[in-house]
C-alpha cells in the first residue's frame, strides 16, 4: 500500500505542531504542553523513518542495477548489499505502518506494574522477585527509570506482592503485553528430590493515571493508617505509617507501607488506586477491540496463562502468538526485546486489518 498521502498529512500536521511549540504560553497548561511535545516527537520520528525508508528503497534499486553490470567486482559488491537493504526496508516499513495507525493515548504513559505470587508457595514468591528484577533491567536497557511503590516480602525471599512504577518514553506501549499469568517450570532450590515444580505469578500492567483522569469523592473512600508489616521489606518499620485505602464503589483496596512517612505512603496508595480505576475505564473502552487483539494486550484476561519459562529446556514460550525463544539468561537479564517485537508485530497485523490498511 502507498502511504505517501498519509505521510503528507503528517508532514502538514508536523508544520502546525512546530508552530505550536514556539508559543511561550504552551506550558501554562502542563498537560497540553506535554501532549504537544509528545506529538512533535512522534511526528518527527515518523518523518525521519519515512526518509530512511525512501533512501533505502532508492539504494536497493541502484544496487539491483549495479548487480547487472559487466564489471564482476562492482556487480558482486552491489549484490552483497542487497539482502541487508531488503531487511532494512522490511523493518522500516513495519515501523512506519505502526506509526501511522490510530494512536492509543495510553501508550505514551508511564506504567505501574503489580506482580503477585500465585500457585507454588515459596517458589512463586521467589519467582515474583525474579520477574520484578527482569522488568527493572529491561527498563534500564530502554533508558527508563523505575521506582519501588509498595511490596509485601516473603519469608523465603522474593515477594508475595510488589508494585513498581516505570517512567520514560512510551513505557505503556512496550510494557502492556506483560499483563497475565507467567508460569515457571523448574527444580526449586528447596527441592531435595530433583522434581520439577510449576509455579505462577500474575502481572498487572496499568497506565499511570493523573488526577484529571480519575477524581475521587471523599465519601467514596475509606482511608486508614495501619501498622507496617512484612519480613524486612524496603523501608518497612514498626510504626503506624502504612496507609490502606478502600474505594467503596468498586471495592478496590490498596495499601502502601514502604514509604518513610504516612504522607508518602498515602500519596503512593492514591497513585496505585488511580491507576487501577483508570485501567477499568480503559478496559471498558477496549471492549470494542477484536477478541484476538484483546488477547495480546494488557487488558486481556489476567487469569489466562500468557507465558511459560521452562528452565530444564531453557525455553520461554509466549502462548498468545506461539513464539518461543531459548534466550533464558538474556530475558531474565532484561532482554525482552525479541518477545516484545514479536507481540507488537502480531498486534500490528490485527490493527492494520481493523483500520483497513
Amino acid at each position: 500500500m502507498d502511504y505517501s498521502t498519509l505521510i503528507e498529512q503528517r508532514r502538514d500536521r508536523f508544520a502546525e505542531v512546530e508552530q505550536l511549540i514556539t508559543d511561550p504560553d504552551l506550558f501554562s497548561d502542563p498537560k497540553r504542553g506535554k501532549a504537544v511535545m509528545s506529538e512533535h516527537s512522534r511526528l518527527k520520528g515518523l518523518l525521519e523513518m519515512w526518509e530512511k525508508l525512501e533512501t533505502a528503497k532508492t539504494n536497493l534499486e541502484e544496487n539491483r542495477e549495479l548487480a547487472k553490470e559487466d564489471d564482476p567486482e562492482m556487480a558482486e559488491m552491489a549484490a552483497m548489499e542487497i539482502p541487508e537493504l531488503e531487511a532494512t526496508i522490511e523493518k522500516l516499513s513495519e515501523e512506519v505502518q505502526y506509526a501511522l495507525l490510530p494512536r492509543d493515548e495510553a501508550e505514551d504513559r508511564d506504567a505501574l506494574l503489580e506482580i503477585r505470587s500465585g500457585a507454588g508457595g515459596d517458589e512463586a514468591a521467589i519467582f515474583a522477585g525474579e520477574v520484578m528484577r527482569m522488568y527493572q533491567r529491561y527498563a534500564e536497557q530502554r533508558g527508563w527509570k523505575h521506582e519501588h511503590l509498595d511490596s509485601t516480602p516473603s519469608e523465603a525471599g522474593g515477594f508475595s506482592k510488589i508494585v513498581i512504577k516505570v517512567t520514560g518514553e512510551e513505557v505503556f506501549r512496550f510494557m502492556k503485553y506483560e499483563s497475565g499469568v507467567h508460569r515457571v517450570q523448574r527444580v526449586p532450590a528447596t527441592e531435595t528430590q530433583g522434581r520439577i515444580h510449576t509455579s505462577t505469578v500474575t502481572v498487572a500492567v496499568m497506565p499511570e493515571a493523573e488526577e484529571v483522569d480519575v477524581q475521587f469523592k471523599m465519601e467514596e473512600l475509606h482511608i486508614q493508617a495501619t501498622r507496617s508489616g512484612g519480613p524486612g521489606g524496603q523501608h518497612v518499620n514498626t510504626t503506624d505509617s502504612a496507609v490502606q485505602i478502600t474505594h467503596l464503589p468498586t471495592g478496590i483496596q490498596v495499601k502502601s507501607q514502604d514509604g518513610r512517612s504516612q504522607t508518602q505512603n498515602k500519596e503512593k496508595a492514591f497513585e496505585i488506586l488511580r491507576a487501577k480505576i483508570f485501567e477499568i475505564k480503559q478496559r471498558e473502552q477496549e471492549e470494542q477491540y477484536s477478541a484476538q487483539r484483546r488477547s495480546l494486550i494488557g487488558s486481556g484476561d489476567r487469569s489466562e496463562k500468557i507465558r511459560t519459562y521452562n528452565f530444564p529446556q531453557s525455553r520461554i514460550t509466549d502462548h498468545r502468538i506461539g513464539f518461543t525463544t531459548h534466550n533464558m539468561d538474556g530475558v531474565f537479564d532484561g532482554d525482552l526485546f525479541e518477545l516484545t517485537e514479536a507481540l507488537q508485530k502480531a498486534e500490528m497485523v490485527q490493527r492494520l486489518e481493523e483500520a483497513g490498511m
